[in-house]
């Protein structure tokens, strides 16, 4: 028999085998959640994880592909707080997987609460930041126009960017042009949850968007190797203007 996690803050947990880990009630209608895999046994064997997420469905499978020295991108399930508010993660014991290991936390607006991620304010004033693996950023930004960038030389470098019922998944160098018709094989959605895809087939990938006072989220959903050289930047467009003005007043004083 397995370990029984209580998941209820999606903290970032280790899953072996057997493992059940639940969060009882701790998704909110109106919310997007992402269920994040990662292959953690540093083993070439392919680990499979049932998510149950309704109970007039059947559980749905994700495999979280094995990888050598922990390398590989998480496999991600995309799940809507207006289907459920419970959540519940099986990694089977299955014969010829033994060693197999999967680490795992759920990402959102709101989660994770618990430990295990680096938690971190994403500032609007241009700096560009390492985007580390089990790396969160946040930001709240205000209602006007803001322009990001993601960057990194590894192929096919992949974060998540959410809103409260919003996901876009971002690739950046990536090795073939995705859609949101045609995702990166790693990525679902269950239910009622969608997700979009923006892909740059090179090692940048700039996007703009428009705040509205509500928080917004990026998350790595890469292998701590790739993230060596990955970086995150957001630049507020109304902030950048004032400095403009305020440098072309200044030279007419």
């Amino acid at each position: 028999m397995g370990n029984k996690i209580d998941w209820k803050d999606g903290r970032l947990i280790t899953m072996s085998p057997g493992d059940t880990a639940t969060c009882a009630g701790g998704l909110n209608s109106g919310q997007l959640y992402g269920l994040f895999f990662y292959n953690s046994a540093g083993a070439d064997a392919d680990a499979t994880v049932d998510v149950v997420w309704s109970n007039s469905h059947a559980p749905v499978q994700v495999t979280v592909p094995g990888v050598t020295q922990k390398q590989g991108l998480a496999s991600i399930l995309f799940v809507s707080g207006n289907d459920t508010s419970t959540v519940s993660a099986a990694m089977r014991d299955t014969s010829g997987a033994q060693g197999t290991q999967v680490q795992s936390f759920i990402g959102s607006v709101k989660m994770p609460t618990g430990p295990g991620l680096n938690n971190q304010q994403l500032p609007t004033d241009g700096s560009t930041l390492p985007f580390q693996a089990f790396t969160r950023f946040y930001c709240v930004p205000a209602s006007h126009w803001y322009a990001g960038t993601m960057t990194s030389n590894i192929n096919q470098f992949i974060a998540v960017q959410f809103s409260e019922h919003h996901a876009t998944v971002l690739v950046v160098n990536a090795m073939k042009e995705y859609t949101t018709a045609n995702p990166p094989p790693t990525v679902k959605a269950v239910g009622s949850a969608s997700f979009e895809v923006s892909c740059s087939m090179r090692q940048s990938l700039p996007w703009s968007m428009q705040g509205s006072g509500s928080q917004m989220v990026w998350i790595n959903a890469d292998s701590v190797q790739n993230s060596q050289t990955a970086n995150i930047n957001l630049q507020s467009l109304s902030g950048l203007y004032e400095t403009q003005l305020k440098a072309q007043q200044a030279t007419y004083v």
